[in-house]
């Protein structure tokens, strides 16, 4: 039975080290069904750099961000959800992580999360290897891959006929619903 954990984070910078994640959403989905959403606003991690272009990205403040609910409250809250779908110390129970460059972004950012967190076991909840959407994308919009500016999140839904509230990007919500939108798309012309 397949376990996925489609999630998305927005972050101070793109350091894993140096800056922290201030916002981290996602679904649930086991064995195709929506089991549980979540959206959690995080101040980042105490000694956390936070770059004024990140923030504007994300369209947040520093003194936003400092108000939201302390970083190990928000990591204990989803660890009570991971807990509900994957029993931690059986090694063939785990999440597949599900993202938009989440391969070379956002697991990075996530692992550290953790490791911030005082906890080494990230490997208890999720697999090494992970599903991400934007390298499924590659094959459907290879032949059109030459007329796009990007390959981002919005324009790769577009080209592929996925409608983009350009108002809501970069909330990690709303990114999480246009990564598995391209996924299922992508998915479905394997």
């Amino acid at each position: 039975m397949s376990k996925l954990f489609y999630f998305d984070v927005e972050t101070t910078g793109t350091d894993s080290k140096l800056h922290g994640i201030h916002q981290i959403a996602g679904f649930i989905e086991i064995a195709g069904s929506i089991e549980e959403k979540f959206n959690f606003n995080v101040r980042p991690k105490a000694n956390a750099v936070i770059e004024e272009e990140a923030l504007k990205v994300a369209n947040v403040t520093k003194e936003q961000i400092q108000a939201y609910s302390p970083m190990r409250e928000v990591y204990n809250k989803l660890l009570v959800i991971l807990g509900k779908y994957v029993q931690k110390f059986d090694r063939q129970d785990k999440f597949f992580l599900v993202g938009f460059n989440n391969s070379s972004f956002d697991n990075g950012m996530f692992r550290q999360w953790f490791t911030d967190n005082g906890d080494k076991y990230f490997g208890s909840w999720f697999w090494s290897n992970c599903e991400d959407a934007m390298v499924l994308a590659t094959g459907p919009l290879m032949e059109q891959r030459h007329l796009m500016p990007d390959f981002k999140l919005k324009t790769v839904a577009k080209y592929l006929g996925i409608e983009v509230d350009e108002t809501k990007l970069h909330d990690a919500l709303y990114d999480i619903e246009l990564t598995k939108a391209i996924y299922q798309h992508c998915k479905a012309k394997r």
